[in-house]
């Protein structure tokens, strides 16, 4: 296991009044299994999004799509978003890729977009008809609710299309580099903590890899490994019963006392008063 999975009871739901008393209970790292979409209609809540910190304002557009990790900081300003979500059964009769395929590593890189007012006003508009029918007396059935989720996923491939596919919206070296250095943190951190397994990798000196790291996300090659498994061992301590040891030997470590070690020197405190905390 590495993180709880999250899913919706039915095909679909939307609302438009979910409050930080809402968010605040999904202060835990989690994986999604239902695909969500969400406009910040009211404040702003700073979350963390496949494991990288963002800040949701006023007027964003948010998509989740599946398999997503997400974390709510909690919060305690005023904060309103709209969403509707469709669970594992609805899109898994929906062909997720076809719409997005020009827009998918936009969709990676920027989970969360502000909109232009018109399209917001939109969206808010179709999503509180969204609201009131998946709570009325008439439920959606499931082929109606994938064409819903196609209608959405092609109108956030013209949405991203137009605002990400323009003359310098590029990737530097660099970025591409970190964006790789993630992806393979994310497929390999069970079992591999070390920088130069990485840098192997991707086919480049240690060093050159470490310079390019520290120059655009000003943190170190363990840092941002460190910070991938740390995210899941908390998630583990506080949603599964697995004992200590247990999730030592999940992501590869020799023994109890060197994780305790581990977890420590990142978190100022042993695996278990985190858990107890």
């Amino acid at each position: 296991m590495e993180f709880p999975h999250v899913d919706l009871p039915v095909d679909i739901i939307a609302w438009t009044d979910v409050t930080e008393n809402i968010l605040n209970i999904y202060k835990q790292s989690c994986r999604l299994k239902a695909c969500i979409f969400a406009l910040c209609i009211e404040g702003s809540i700073k979350v963390s999004i496949n494991l990288m910190d963002t800040e949701v304002k006023q007027g964003d557009f948010i998509t989740l799509l599946p398999g997503t990790i997400i974390q709510f900081y909690e919060q305690t300003e005023k904060v309103r978003l709209g969403f509707v979500g469709f669970s594992e059964h609805c899109y898994t009769g929906v062909h997720m890729s076809k719409p997005l395929i020009g827009s998918y590593y936009a969709l990676m890189d920027y989970p969360v977009t502000a909109l232009e007012e018109d399209v917001f006003s939109y969206l808010l508009d179709y999503f509180s008809l969204l609201g009131r029918i998946t709570t009325g007396p008439h439920h959606l059935d499931t082929p109606m609710a994938q064409h819903i989720l196609n209608t959405l996923l092609y109108g956030i491939e013209q949405m991203y299309s137009r605002k990400y596919k323009i003359p310098g919206k590029s990737k530097s070296r660099q970025e591409e580099i970190c964006h790789r250095l993630v992806q393979l943190v994310f497929e390999h951190y069970t079992h591999e903590r070390r920088a130069q397994f990485y840098a192997d990798k991707m086919g480049i000196s240690l060093q050159h890899l470490s310079t390019t790291v520290k120059q655009v996300t000003g943190r170190g090659i363990l840092d941002i490994i460190a910070h991938v498994v740390i995210v899941d061992v908390k998630a583990k301590l506080k949603s599964t019963d697995m004992t200590i040891q247990e999730i030592a030997y999940s992501l590869n470590f020799p023994n109890a006392s060197f994780f305790g070690k581990y977890f420590k020197r990142y978190m100022g405190m042993t695996p278990q008063e985190y858990r107890n905390s």
